[in-house]
């Protein structure tokens, strides 16, 4: 026995290599040939990125003088943070996405593979046909007086109408703020308010297996509270998804599920507007406006530490380049190959490996509304199967998910053109790795376990499929143009095997530039803790072969199935309820979800702790943020451990939730008995691994 568990504990800190076929077909084949891409795109990124950018169109090309090519400072103290590439360069994204396809002979080549939530939903459409829709929204968009640098929220299901409205809205020069459909009403209201949007579009309602979303209603909802705030939104326009028929002319097929529970509140003499009619009148030409490189292209919010979100801002330019080179690098893409992305497009995930990248390489790509359990738990084998996905990419949550069925259910589907399988969102703990790579790939995929955020638009740090040694739970080595380093607590760069916090030295295109209104706390949260480097968040260690590893994070946010949230917004959500006077928020292990959500409450004098204010609690954090931000435990505290000063001491309460005694030095602590009440007061967690 002692024998077996030796030889398990040995394969998960083992290495595993890319099969010879892998190697053979990869851009990138060995890791020489990765250190000599990687040398030049740090020592000469304006060569580096400029042939890159050569395969794109550019009305007014990049500079070839290094000095315009790119500017950056990260040093706060010298001056104001500036990320600068190709600025003066004017090009178009969604003219490159589309009609450069089109150009190039790919017009009838499928751009989406659409994959509804039941499985009698599917539908295709070419980038011909992508570029007619969008060109007819574009004009849509126009009519409604939207302009180059106005903003347009949008809060859809994953369909395809969802692809065309961002695409639309960067044909001419409009940014979009879309909003994860899982978001409640008043976070899609305080979205829409910070990026002060002009129009919302949404659906009527979509479905998550057996569960109806009511879109429009929580639309409407937000809506009502944007007007209290003293702003009306000019227009909401609305895709007949689940309530509609197939005459609406919509480009994804009507849900065949029957939903007599949609409400749909439709008000034509306000600002409501059907979809369909609106395309049933619009042109299918539209020139595209014509853009600097340095134009902002998208804001997308992520959780900030202070609670309020944070509207990360990206680029035209440097995103479409960067998104197009790790896309194509570290899936290794080749022509005709149909890869599928899980995520959904309301994260960074899928506008950077749905949309932007894949279509820059001509890409055929798997749209997914669906989830991995329905109708049953093969079903992504069977997607897999039925598309022939070559290039897998998926979230740690959803494969740990997975393992809990066994090994029969994915060995009922082939899985034989899978070559490549991602994981994103979170570090992969190694258990899950060898599970993906043995049960999922056969032991003969490459795994590209990649880390990036909001932040970055893409891959910094991650294995390249036909080149890099694989190391479970490992992110590997950094992409072309990202230089890491390792900084103690003073921010003294660590050499050699060492653990500390992950900063970045210098600019790389994809980056964000700035948070939309508030460039002092873009400063702020990514530069001033260490002057001169872009600090990530994350702590992180470097072995003795140059390997990186992911720790997780040194703020108070927490990943929760690859969503990053703020423990001071949760904390706010449940002081909201008038039983609740104080709140802390930590997260613990989760067999399942990575981390969970493990909530403290001090309640108001006389006020009883029961399952029914528990519920409430729980629907209060789902009403305000969302179900993804729903508590795993809510746990009474009669007290919070604090010091003198009054400040929470998180990091006990961490042990608290782990059930772990060994609590460490609390001579700073104010009144140290409160630690053993709640230690009383910790209810049986089942959900944590053992």
């Amino acid at each position: 026995m002692e024998s077996s568990q030796n030889e398990h504990e040995k394969e998960l800190s083992g290495w595993f290599y890319p099969s010879d076929k892998m190697k053979s077909e990869a851009y990138v084949s060995s890791m020489d040939n990765y250190k000599e891409m990687y040398t030049k795109s740090i020592e000469n990124p304006a060569e580096f990125w400029g042939d890159y950018a050569s395969e794109f169109f550019w009305k007014v090309s990049p500079s070839k003088d290094p000095d315009k090519f790119m500017r950056f400072n990260f040093d706060t103290k010298k001056d104001r943070v500036l990320i600068k590439w190709m600025e003066g360069a004017v090009t178009n994204i969604s003219y490159n996405l589309l009609d450069r396809n089109v150009g190039r002979g790919l017009g009838e080549t499928v751009a989406f593979f659409w994959e509804g939530n039941s499985p009698e939903d599917s539908k295709q459409i070419t980038y011909r046909e992508l570029l007619s829709e969008v060109c007819k929204f574009a004009n849509v968009l126009k009519d409604k007086g939207i302009q180059k640098g106005d903003r347009v929220a949008i809060y859809m299901p994953m369909i395809i109408e969802l692809v065309v409205a961002m695409l639309a809205c960067a044909r001419i020069g409009a940014v979009h703020s879309i909003v994860f459909g899982g978001f409640s009403a008043e976070s899609l209201a305080e979205r829409i308010l910070d990026s002060t949007c002009k129009i919302l579009i949404t659906a009527d309602g979509s479905y998550r297996g057996k569960k109806l979303i009511n879109l429009k209603e929580i639309s409407d909802d937000a809506i009502a509270k944007c007007r209290e705030k003293g702003v009306s939104l000019e227009s909401c326009i609305v895709v007949q998804h689940v309530g509609g028929d197939s005459k609406n002319g919509c480009a994804s097929p009507v849900s065949k599920k029957p939903c007599p529970d949609l409400k749909t509140n439709f008000d034509e003499s306000g600002i409501d507007c059907w979809w369909h009619d609106l395309m049933s009148l619009a042109s299918d030409k539209c020139e595209p406006c014509w853009t600097d490189a340095e134009d902002p292209l998208f804001m997308l919010y992520t959780s900030g530490s202070t609670g309020k979100p944070k509207g990360v801002l990206h680029t035209v330019g440097g995103y479409m380049l960067y998104t197009a080179c790790t896309f194509k690098y570290v899936f290794d893409y080749h022509p005709g190959e149909v890869y599928w992305c899980t995520a959904d497009i309301g994260w960074i995930t899928g506008h950077s490996y749905i949309t932007y990248g894949p279509m820059a390489n001509g890409a055929t790509s798997v749209l997914f509304e669906g989830t991995p359990f329905y109708p049953d738990s093969g079903r992504f084998w069977d997607v897999v199967d039925k598309y022939k996905v070559s290039k897998f990419y998926t979230a740690p949550t959803a494969i740990r998910a997975l393992m809990k069925f066994g090994k029969a259910v994915v060995n009922k589907y082939n899985r034989k053109s899978l070559k490549v399988l991602g994981t994103v969102g979170e570090p992969i703990n190694p258990e899950a790795w060898l599970w993906y790579y043995r049960t999922v790939g056969d032991e003969r995929c490459s795994i590209v376990d990649t880390y990036w955020q909001t932040e970055t638009g893409g891959h910094v740090i991650t294995p390249l499929p036909g080149a890099t040694p694989m190391r479970p739970g490992a992110a590997s080595f950094p992409f072309f143009g990202v230089v890491p380093a390792i900084v103690d607590e003073q921010g003294n760069e660590l050499e050699g095997a060492c653990e500390g916090f992950l900063v970045m030295k210098q600019a790389w295109p994809g980056m964000a530039r700035t948070i939309y209104g508030n460039h002092e706390r873009f400063e702020e949260v990514y530069f001033s803790k260490f002057p001169g480097y872009y600090t990530t968040g994350d702590g992180c260690k470097r072995d003795s072969e140059g390997f990186y590893w992911i720790t997780g994070r040194t703020d108070d946010c927490m990943n929760v199935s690859g969503h990053l949230l703020s423990t001071a917004q949760i904390e706010s959500a449940l002081v909201e309820h008038n039983a609740v006077t104080e709140a802390a928020v930590v997260s613990c292990p989760h067999k399942y979800k990575g981390e969970g959500i493990y909530c403290f409450t001090t309640l108001m004098e006389g006020v009883e702790f029961s399952d029914e204010l528990k519920n409430e609690l729980k629907v209060k954090v789902r009403t305000k943020i969302g179900p993804f931000a729903a508590p795993d435990v809510i746990q009474s505290a009669p007290g919070l451990p604090k010091t003198r000063s009054g400040k929470i001491m998180r990091r006990v309460l961490r042990k608290i939730a782990r059930n772990d005694r060994n609590i460490g030095d609390i001579t700073t602590m104010a009144d140290s008995t409160v630690v053993e009440t709640l230690f009383e007061n910790r209810p049986h967690v089942d959900f944590m691994p053992e």
